[in-house]
């Protein structure tokens, strides 16, 4: 084998991937390098004569080859950070975005107290990470995470015990919330909400490896929240609030589905790049 040094690599890495059309090649190769280091980016750049042992060559060169196939870089790595906390990430579950946060600062603004010993219900948990964020925010609380996919709520019990949170928290395969009971405080979803039609036209890192499942919304991106609102309505308690993601556009559409169903809008929240993102609703009494 060749003897490669950080930088090196570095350059390989970049080429490869710019050829493979990764909008930031060196930015990306620094990360999957770092990575099969076990080191921090900031170390490579410190450090650019440091040569790779043959065990790292073979981790970076098999990451690179990923990346290189278009596969999204959290299913390479393995994993994400969301709201600064890091999540496991497969081939099984949705890659958290950015965006979902949104999610997180509405259910804070809206639940100041977070010493409150609230109910968190979380509908197509994924990873867990809307949920296991809010528990961690809101260290009284506890929560119910529901997933369609086996595999998916796997994947979120082995984020919870990762963050301590295995004692405040269940994960189970569920249909949404039917069959179902009692009442929640709060309720998060991020449904599939991609019209089916528009997936093929997506970035292949999401078309070809996420999971269908957790991207479609049938043919308008509205089938999810149709199943949704009458679970959302039966369990939210009294005084509590839902939350709901929504893709550009969906406000107006996705806001008569809660109101046909006995919910009342009570703010769109915008996401960093000024989107409506989010819906808070609540019961209308």
């Amino acid at each position: 084998m060749v003897v490669l040094t950080v930088a090196g690599a570095l350059d390989m890495a970049t080429a490869r991937l710019k050829g493979a059309g990764i909008p930031s090649p060196r930015q990306e190769g620094r990360l999957l390098l770092a990575d099969a280091l076990s080191v921090s980016p900031e170390k490579l750049v410190l450090e650019p004569g440091l040569s790779l042992q043959e065990a790292e060559y073979a981790r970076f060169e098999a990451a690179l080859e990923k990346r290189e196939k278009r596969m999204p870089m959290a299913q390479v790595l393995g994993r994400r950070e969301f709201w600064s906390r890091s999540f496991k990430v497969t081939a099984d579950t949705l890659d958290p975005r950015p965006d979902s946060e949104t999610l997180i600062s509405s259910v804070l603004s809206a639940f100041p107290d977070q010493d409150a010993p609230l109910r968190l219900l979380d509908l197509g948990t994924g990873t867990g990470c809307l949920l296991l964020t809010l528990l961690s925010e809101y260290p009284q609380a506890s929560g119910l995470g529901i997933d369609l996919s086996d595999a998916a709520c796997r994947v979120a019990v082995e984020n919870a015990t990762s963050l301590g949170l295995a004692s405040r928290v269940i994960f189970a395969v569920g249909d949404w919330g039917r069959g179902l009971d009692g009442t929640y405080d709060v309720i998060v979803s991020n449904p599939p909400y991609i019209p089916e039609a528009e997936i093929e036209t997506l970035a292949a890192e999401v078309a070809d490896f996420e999971p269908r499942l957790a991207l479609s919304g049938g043919a308008d991106g509205l089938a999810c929240y149709r199943d949704l609102m009458p679970d959302i309505t039966r369990l939210l308690a009294p005084g509590g609030g839902a939350f709901l993601e929504i893709g550009q556009g969906q406000a107006g559409d996705v806001s008569a589905l809660a109101e046909t169903e006995g919910m009342a809008l009570v703010s769109e929240i915008p996401d960093l790049s000024g989107i409506v993102r989010c819906l808070a609703l609540v019961r209308d009494i």
